[in-house]
C-alpha cells in the first residue's frame, strides 16, 4: 500500500448537494479498490484559473490523501476521467 495525494478542481458553479455527492463518489473510488483516504477537505473555494478548463474560469480545489496499492491508479484515475463535474485532477505520491 503507498500513500498518495491527489489535487481536483471541480465546476464552480455545482450546488452544495451535488458537491457532497461529487466528494463521496471521489472517496468511493478509493474504497471500491480497496484503498483507505485517510484525508479529504476543501482546500480552495472558487479560485482563479491561470486559463479557462471546459470554459470555467474559476474552480473548487479539493485534496484527498489516501493509501492504495499502484495498480489501482490506473482504474481510479479512469474514474475520475468519466465524471464531467471534474475538470482536472493530479495524483502524486508525497
Amino acid at each position: 500500500m503507498n500513500k498518495y495525494e491527489a489535487m481536483f478542481i471541480i465546476k464552480p458553479d455545482l450546488a452544495e448537494g451535488e458537491r457532497k455527492t461529487l466528494f463521496t463518489q471521489i472517496s468511493d473510488a478509493v474504497n471500491k479498490n480497496n484503498g483507505t483516504v485517510t484525508q479529504a477537505a476543501v482546500w480552495s473555494e472558487k479560485r482563479k484559473l491561470w486559463f479557462p478548463i471546459a470554459k470555467f474560469h474559476e474552480g473548487v480545489y479539493y485534496l484527498l490523501n489516501f493509501t492504495v496499492d499502484a495498480q489501482a491508479i490506473a482504474k481510479i484515475r479512469h474514474v475520475y476521467k468519466l465524471n464531467e463535474n471534474i475538470l482536472r485532477v493530479l495524483i502524486t505520491r508525497p
